[in-house]
């Protein structure tokens, strides 16, 4: 499974870590994802995803149905 969100598309990404003496190696930026069972009110059942925490702050505001129309998924598959 591949570390991105599944609801904002959110994913890796490449930077450098710089040390004292400023000499610069390629280092990967992952993205903080949870694995959650959320509500899904219109559907009457629990549906699991992975999301980052940002998106987890994102759904409260919206809601699950919201959300996932815009990330054009469809939530009876999970």
């Amino acid at each position: 499974m591949s570390r991105v969100c599944q609801l904002t598309g959110k994913k890796a990404n490449n930077a450098y870590a710089v040390s004292h003496s400023h000499i610069r190696t390629k280092k990967l930026q992952e993205v903080n994802l949870q694995t959650k069972r959320i509500w899904w009110p219109e559907g009457k059942r629990f549906v699991k995803l992975r999301l980052s925490t940002k998106a987890l702050k994102t759904l409260d505001k919206k809601g699950l149905a919201a959300m996932a129309k815009e990330a054009g998924i469809d939530l009876n598959k999970f």
